[in-house]
């Protein structure tokens, strides 16, 4: 099994994530800890308390990271797209309360890289400044992350939360260039590029409703969220999910190694992901990229229905 900890800022696609993650056959969930972002961190902790609450998961510990960016703080949220509650202003469908927090990201994080007897894959779905400041702080934990799965970035669509940038990695520009260019974690970034794609229609969320309870009440975060995300199209992009996915299911998308540099200027531009397609420079440090280009599409998305799904081996017959 995969040994996995997810950091994350739920957020309607985390908890589509963090469900997944929780149910995957190939994973074995050690920790989940919490970072702002989507909304503040009491409401980030609180709502992953809720979907290991009611995924029966209470045997995860949870940790709290940061409340605010490594520099420069915060100047917008994501309550316009996920509902002031994080969950699409459904959030008391989700629960019952999973587990107390055990204590900072930092250390849970740290306790389980330590005792993990392989390599753990990270998954980091929300602004990346918990796994910036571990990096900084102790460094020789990096070895012992087999992989970093980063949902985050625009390379070449424009972003979701300026003309450029990317809501995750906007929120923390400063962490985003520590994780993405400076350090040398194995790494794969799931982009808007690919999530964008991999959008649901409203038959699919049918489909998932129809399921169960877990089904339902994600389904059920669609009228907030899918108004919010706004791409012009009935359909709703469920970001974090698909990089779950690859990280329970490595190989199933596919990626290009691409050289990064991340925009930390005060700009119109901070925020924005750059990569160099020319061909990687002497010491330069390639991130594993996940673009349309390659993934079948389609097939993604039915088999993040038929893991979602609450019927155990319930087909997954919408695309």
């Amino acid at each position: 099994m995969i040994p996995l900890v997810i950091d994350t800022d739920p957020g309607v696609d985390d908890a589509y994530a963090i469900a997944l993650a929780a149910r995957a056959p190939e994973a074995d969930l050690r920790a989940v800890t919490a970072v702002f972002g989507n909304v503040d961190l009491p409401t980030t902790t609180t709502n992953a308390r809720r979907l290991l609450g009611m995924l029966g998961r209470s045997d995860v510990p949870l940790g709290v990271g940061a409340e605010r960016p490594l520099i420069h703080p915060t100047t917008q949220r994501a309550a316009d797209v996920h509902g002031d509650d994080g969950l699409g202003g459904v959030a008391e469908r989700f629960g019952p309360l999973g587990p107390e927090p055990v204590g900072r990201a930092l250390d849970v994080i740290t306790r389980v890289l330590e005792a993990a007897a392989e390599p753990v894959v990270l998954a980091a779905i929300g602004p990346l400044t918990n796994v910036a400041l571990l990096l900084a702080t102790r460094p020789d934990l990096a070895r012992r992350i087999g992989r970093l799965v980063v949902m985050g970035g625009s390379i070449g669509i424009g972003g979701n939360v300026s003309a450029a940038a990317e809501f995750n990695v906007w929120s923390d520009p400063e962490a985003a260039r520590r994780v993405l260019v400076e350090e040398r974690v194995p790494t794969t970034l799931v982009p808007l590029d690919l999530t964008h794609v991999v959008t649901v229609d409203r038959a699919w969320l049918e489909a998932l409703a129809a399921s169960g309870p877990l089904g339902e009440a994600l389904a059920a975060t669609r009228d907030v969220y899918g108004r919010g995300e706004a791409l012009g199209v009935d359909r709703v992009p469920i970001h974090d999910a698909v990089a779950l996915l690859e990280a329970v299911a490595p190989g199933t998308l596919a990626t290009v190694p691409l050289e990064l540099e991340v925009d930390t200027t005060l700009g119109p531009s901070r925020g924005t992901v750059h990569a160099d397609r020319r061909g990687r420079a002497p010491g330069g440090r390639a991130v594993d990229v996940a673009l349309p280009e390659g993934t079948d599409v389609d097939t993604v998305r039915g088999e993040l229905l038929r893991r979602l799904q609450d019927r155990p081996g319930a087909a997954a017959s919408q695309t």
